[in-house]
């Protein structure tokens, strides 16, 4: 790992922050590349069964780092491909993996930030949270998954209204129309972001990587296509040590163990 972005793994939690307070997180290429290096630690790490990503500091992540863009003058276009390189590669290992993801939204996510805010399949945020594409107002275009994402979790409609009218909305809005999963006082997020990262990390983690498979399949899948990979899937869970102790534990009334597993 890098200064930029800190990873410590606790009773199966990756705990994965963007650590630049004083830039509001904004992406740079150190960030870029350290949000890759802990991502494919989390891939690969089977102590690793949830990740939960965050912020230091009063922002989540404000987008890209804009100073730099201007300090690159003419290299700009080569930084970008650089930094994008890097972070998107990060944003489709968090994605891919069999671990599911918890965002916590401690401050305002613009630009990159608001790809990476919503990439949580739960996506919780602090009262006093703000979500903006920002894009628009520099003349650019979105990155971070964001064209591909807000979409499928919002509809085109609201799509066009976030990253066409650079509107920046609140995170009781954000839950409003989906784009988040629940809002928190700001003082409580923490605690109830890490509580829900380790009761997933207390879940059957194959399964839940073949359920995010699932779900991310079914936006692009006709019905037909996506029942026989529902059969494939879950005919394969019955036949693992998951499905197994899953079984067992629900006919012996007693809590599952998948920890182990």
């Amino acid at each position: 790992m890098n200064a930029a972005v800190q990873l410590d793994v606790q009773d199966g939690v990756a705990l994965m922050t963007l650590s630049r307070p004083e830039t509001g997180n904004a992406v740079s290429q150190d960030v870029a590349d350290g949000l890759l290096a802990a991502a494919l630690v989390c891939e690969s790490d089977d102590k690793v069964r949830s990740v939960l990503l965050t912020a230091q500091g009063t922002a989540f992540c404000v987008g890209g780092d804009v100073r730099a863009f201007a300090e690159a003058g003419d290299g700009m276009p080569t930084l970008v491909r650089s930094l994008t390189a890097s972070l998107h590669m990060a944003v489709v290992r968090l994605a891919r993996m069999d671990k599911p993801l918890v965002t916590a939204v401690n401050g305002a996510a613009a630009g990159a930030g608001l790809g990476l805010a919503v990439l949580g399949d739960i996506a919780l945020a602090a009262r006093s949270a703000k979500f903006t594409s920002a894009y628009g107002a520099l003349g650019l275009t979105p990155d971070a998954g964001a064209t591909w994402l807000l979409p499928r979790l919002v509809g085109l409609r609201q799509a066009q209204r976030l990253l066409l009218l650079n509107e920046r909305i609140d995170a009781v809005e954000a839950e409003r129309i989906g784009l988040i999963t629940q809002v928190f006082e700001d003082d409580a997020l923490a605690a109830e972001a890490l509580e829900r990262a380790s009761r997933l990390a207390k879940a059957p983690r194959r399964a839940f990587g073949r359920t995010r498979g699932l779900l991310y399949a079914a936006m692009a899948n006709g019905l037909e296509t996506q029942l026989e990979l529902e059969a494939q899937s879950i005919a394969e869970a019955a036949g693992s040590r998951e499905g197994r102790e899953g079984v067992a534990a629900f006919v012996s009334r007693r809590s599952a163990d998948f920890g182990s597993i």
